[in-house]
């Protein structure tokens, strides 16, 4: 495919600034500019780009050959559209493992160590130490990791290293290091049953969406905590606050969630047993820089006639 001009698209600064990425690229042997998806000027839209590195989707990505979305997840963008242009799509798997495997440790850690109320009390500048049976330490407890992609390798490596028992879930039941039993999805509610943590990593897929249901929480301990740094839609929310509510489970820490920003009617946002944070388990100051060098290989190959990077369609 021809690649003489790479666009780098405004949208990127929901996760760095478009000009680390300029930069890094420079030395490319291609052009690169920045586009703004809003703009009607000639010059700043995806007509002169024969790729283009992006956040968001939107039709006029479809005038390029080959679009890069900044995130793993490419739920935003319709795979089917891509096909029918004859577009490439490739994404950013691979970049997140690190930082999502020491966030999710870090939830786990606040929930057993109350730090979480800790943080609260400060607000209050009250100085309230916890009933002598409320801490407790994550050495010897088990956690049920769904989805052993990247994302849930980072939170075995680093849970196991913590001393946590782990189980996984995933389509097919190959063994993993680390992992002490892989379940299929078929067994899901086996396999959470026993677990003080359920993390869960999938992608959203017609398979994955609202897979954490009531039945799934049922199934969970009731001083069980469960982590989402997948997709909001993976789980079903309504079930996931009943659940909450009636002490079905002892507490949760979320990162995504059905819509987003979480509204500031959701229930979510009182409860003393949640830790919401805006999306960002994945945000590190090195974020650019993986990009940067997973679309320099791209560049390269593309050029080459070979294969891009993370290749999705």
């Amino acid at each position: 495919m021809r690649l003489d001009t790479l666009g780098i698209d405004r949208s990127v600064s929901v996760l760095f600034p478009p000009a680390v990425l300029l930069e890094r690229l420079e030395e490319l042997p291609i052009e690169t500019v920045l586009i703004d998806g809003d703009s009607e000027s000639a010059s700043d839209s995806t007509e002169r780009c024969d790729g283009v590195v992006t956040f968001e989707y939107r039709p006029s990505l479809l005038n390029a050959s080959w679009v890069h979305s900044v995130q793993a997840g490419v739920d935003r963008f319709p795979l089917e559209r891509f096909r029918e242009a004859n577009v490439r799509l490739t994404n950013s798997t691979g970049l997140h493992g690190d930082a999502i495997g020491e966030t999710v440790v870090g939830y786990m850690l606040a929930f057993a160590r109350r730090l979480h109320t800790h943080v609260a009390n400060q607000r209050e500048r009250r100085w309230s130490r916890p009933e002598w049976d409320e801490p407790w330490t994550i050495a010897g407890e088990r956690a049920c990791v769904v989805g052993l992609g990247s994302l849930g390798r980072g939170v075995v490596d680093r849970a196991t290293g913590l001393g946590l028992d782990v189980d996984g879930v995933r389509r097919t039941p190959i063994p993993e290091p680390g992992v002490d039993q892989i379940y299929t999805p078929d067994a899901l509610e086996t396999a959470v049953s026993d677990a003080r943590f359920v993390v869960l990593a999938v992608p959203l897929t017609a398979e994955t969406e609202e897979m954490i249901d009531a039945d799934v929480f049922a199934a969970m301990r009731e001083d069980a905590y469960l982590i989402n740094v997948a997709r909001g839609s993976v789980v079903d929310q309504r079930a996931l606050v009943r659940a909450l509510e009636d002490g079905g489970i002892a507490g949760a820490a979320l990162d995504v969630f059905e819509t987003e920003p979480l509204p500031e009617s959701s229930p979510l946002w009182e409860m003393d047993q949640v830790i919401v944070t805006p999306h960002a388990g994945s945000a590190t100051r090195q974020y650019g820089d993986h990009v940067a060098s997973i679309v320099a290989e791209s560049v390269r190959r593309l050029r080459a006639g070979e294969e891009p990077v993370n290749h999705v369609c």
